[in-house]
């Protein structure tokens, strides 16, 4: 070998020796830098960022800026107008005191436990009803579609009713209140009461004349009201401009409106407790009637106001605890929600019966004065004799235990001639069991019993501006059942979709200012709801424990919550709520069967309501309302159960609903070159060509699988989550 031999192998080994050096730091380098974008990309999923596929911009997920925020959302959605015209109105016709016994018991059986599976399937998941049961039973996906419909179709009435409120708020600022007095009309001879307001009351005729200037049938439209035109818009433009930004906009304003009604409640206790006849009202309406628990209407009513009281079905509860982190308690929001709802609906009766005692007080001393008269004027002409009326008894300033002491005396003295005395036994309790709920309540009765408060128009714009705040929390939760399902699926910019549900819920709502509109009002009240909603919270119910696997939704929970739920969920979802749900649907549906279809017209002649029955058209939207509220259900099922639909077109509907993720479904991912981290294309990524598609080693697995690179088993990036198991959502 040549003496400079040695030297030019040692040349070529240092070469050889350096190139394998530089080859093992660009491998280390490349493992440092995929390390470095697993670290990234594990991070976006800690922030639960959604990216579109071909999107250069990352769409966080909103969340509640605390978990009062949330709370206050909830009861906000939850508590509404039913529990302060609706829930008095059935303690006091099923038995008192007696129906909070079966209404606690309904709700710990079906309220509690479904409000709590709603809020877990909206957590775990993170996406509104579409995307919840999409993912959990694509066939049954359509369940998250008509809980829209029906969102859509309460919201449409129910915000009429804060123009009501609205209307009502404007119309107090003034002393006396303008449903104080009958109005009185003047001719060229003399002045005279309204004729109409003289037969029935002022609060009545202000209501039905003034407020909605009424028709006399659902037939005659009548034309717009412009007054309840300009303040229903005026109510969607408050509606749209809270939900404008979705919780980063609506969940600031719920401190207010969460908790406004809360302190008008507690005000009007106090105020109430000082009044005559309050306690009257109040020990009227706890006062248990035992044997009327045992009558099936009462379960039936009860069972049908825990279900309303916390909006199940509706997909609110769903869509505000999407906003939710994935290890936040829901088992503790359920129970404080459901017991904050039903104490308010007690705070809210106690209210409602002190005022109503002392309205019925008022109308009682009217009465007894009014039939002492009567008494004076049969002693005088002789039908009566003075010896029968006790020597106590002054005419001039009689009670109204005085006045039915001589009541009875003159019934069994004059036993075959009483009933053409016309005496009337004035007893408080009488006008007590006067039910009245709904509207008639708040807008009659609660306003006629102000109109004798001090400093009444104090009082009645605290009650307006609380009907106002009600509403919008109830709102706010339906709105929200609208949009949220509908960006998550359709990937829609939130602003442009909530201006554009807010204007064609406006113009679509103008049938319900018509003079007629209170009818329809009615008609939406009756068969929009109730019937879809129960067939959806079934399903809902089918969905988890049937399909799902509720063995497999228990796991779930335990791992979001750190803990196992009690085995009385397990088996109140598996047996109790499913049977209890459709007795209480057999139920509804003999009932409306049984009652006959129609509606309580004004009748402006005789100042009085008079039912009617809905005309044929009037049936055929009725029949209308229930069947689109459901008909997504059916054609979901087919659709998915035929494949109608090619799920791989890469249209706007086509979802991949992936362990808790949802993406859209590429159309071909060899030609494309965009990195899904950071918006990146590979050249700008700081790690090796991993081919067209971005893997990730699979967290746990046991395995190395063979990847495109030939370096990890890995699978697709945004398919797979570090921190949710295989059975998990």
């Amino acid at each position: 070998m040549p003496k400079n031999s040695k030297v030019v192998k040692r040349e070529l080994d240092d070469e050889v020796i350096e190139s394998v050096k530089d080859l093992l730091s660009n491998e280390d380098s490349s493992d440092d830098a995929f390390k470095k974008s697993e670290l990234m990309v594990d991070d976006q999923e800690e922030k639960d960022v959604d990216v579109e596929e071909g999107s250069d911009v990352e769409d966080e997920r909103p969340a509640w800026n605390s978990k009062l925020q949330y709370i206050l959302a909830q009861v906000g959605f939850s508590v509404g107008l039913g529990n302060v015209w609706r829930f008095p109105y059935l303690c006091q016709k099923n038995g008192g005191g007696a129906y909070l016994v079966p209404y606690l018991i309904l709700l710990l059986i079906i309220g509690i436990p479904l409000f709590f599976l709603e809020l877990a399937v909206g957590q775990r998941i993170r996406r509104g009803s579409i995307g919840v049961w999409n993912y959990i039973s694509p066939k049954l996906g359509g369940i998250g579609f008509a809980s829209c419909v029906v969102c859509f179709f309460v919201a449409l009435y129910y915000n009429v009713i804060i123009g009501w409120s609205l209307f009502y708020f404007s119309q107090s600022f003034q002393h006396p209140l303008p449903w104080d007095q009958c109005p009185l009309v003047k001719n060229t001879s003399h002045t005279f009461v309204e004729p109409e307001c003289e037969k029935s009351s002022a609060t009545t005729y202000y209501w039905y004349r003034e407020a909605l200037n009424i028709s006399n049938s659902l037939s005659e439209s009548g034309g717009l009201n412009w007054k309840m035109t300009i303040c229903l818009l005026a109510a969607w433009v408050m509606v749209g401009l809270a939900m404008i930004k979705g919780i980063q906009s609506s969940g600031k304003i719920m401190y207010f409106s969460s908790l406004f009604p809360y302190v008008v409640l507690l005000c009007f206790l106090i105020r109430g407790l000082l009044l005559n006849g309050a306690v009257d009202g109040i020990r009227h309406m706890f006062t248990p009637k035992l044997e009327i628990m045992l009558e099936p209407k009462v379960w039936r009513e009860a069972a049908t106001q825990v279900f309303f009281a916390l909006g199940l079905g509706f997909g609110g509860v769903i869509a505000f605890s999407s906003y939710n982190k994935r290890d936040n308690n829901c088992h503790f929001d359920a129970v404080l929600v459901s017991f904050i709802n039903f104490f308010t609906s007690v705070l809210a009766t106690l209210v409602v019966f002190a005022v109503l005692g002392f309205k019925a007080n008022i109308i009682n001393e009217k009465c007894v004065i009014q039939n002492s008269e009567k008494i004076l004027k049969l002693l005088k002409i002789g039908n009566l004799s003075q010896d029968i009326i006790p020597h106590h008894i002054n005419f001039s300033s009689i009670t109204a235990e005085d006045y039915n002491l001589v009541y009875d005396i003159i019934q069994k003295v004059k036993e075959e001639e009483f009933a053409s005395l016309g005496l009337k036994s004035c007893q408080i309790e009488d006008e007590l069991d006067k039910a009245v709920q709904g509207t008639g309540l708040a807008f009659i009765a609660f306003t006629e019993a102000m109109t004798h408060f001090p400093a009444s128009p104090f009082w009645s714009v605290m009650f307006f501006l609380m009907l106002v705040n009600l509403g919008l929390g109830s709102m706010f939760g339906t709105i929200e059942g609208i949009i949220t399902p509908i960006v998550d699926t359709f990937k829609i910019r939130k602003e442009i979709l909530t201006v554009i549900c807010c204007l064609v819920a406006f113009f679509i709502g103008l049938i319900f200012v018509q003079r007629s509109g209170n009818y329809f009002v009615t008609m939406f009240d009756d068969y929009s709801a109730t019937l879809p909603l129960l067939i959806v919270v079934i399903l809902e119910n089918i969905a988890v424990t049937r399909i799902y696997g509720v063995d497999k939704f228990m796991e779930d929970l335990k791992d979001m919550l750190g803990f196992s739920p009690s085995q009385y969920y397990y088996y109140m979802w598996k047996y109790v709520s499913p049977l209890v749900l459709l007795c209480l649907l057999v139920a509804s549906i003999v009932q409306m069967g049984l009652s006959p279809p129609g509606y309580n017209a004004w009748i402006e002649d005789m100042a009085t309501e008079e039912f009617h029955s809905y005309p044929s058209w009037g049936m055929i939207v009725c029949i209308s309302l229930m069947v689109l509220a459901i008909l997504p259900v059916p054609i979901v099922f087919m659709v998915r159960r035929c494949n109608l639909i090619d799920d791989s077109s890469g249209s706007l509907a086509s979802v991949s609903y992936k362990r808790g993720r949802i993406i859209k479904e590429p159309v071909n991912l060899e030609g494309d070159n965009t990195s899904l981290i950071h918006g990146k294309s590979p050249s700008e990524v700081p790690s090796p060509n991993f081919g067209k598609n971005i893997y990730r080693k699979q967290t746990g697995s046991p395995t190395l699988d063979t990847a495109p690179n030939g370096r990890y088993g890995i699978g697709y990036l945004m398919a797979d989550m570090p921190d949710m198991p295989e059975s998990d959502l």
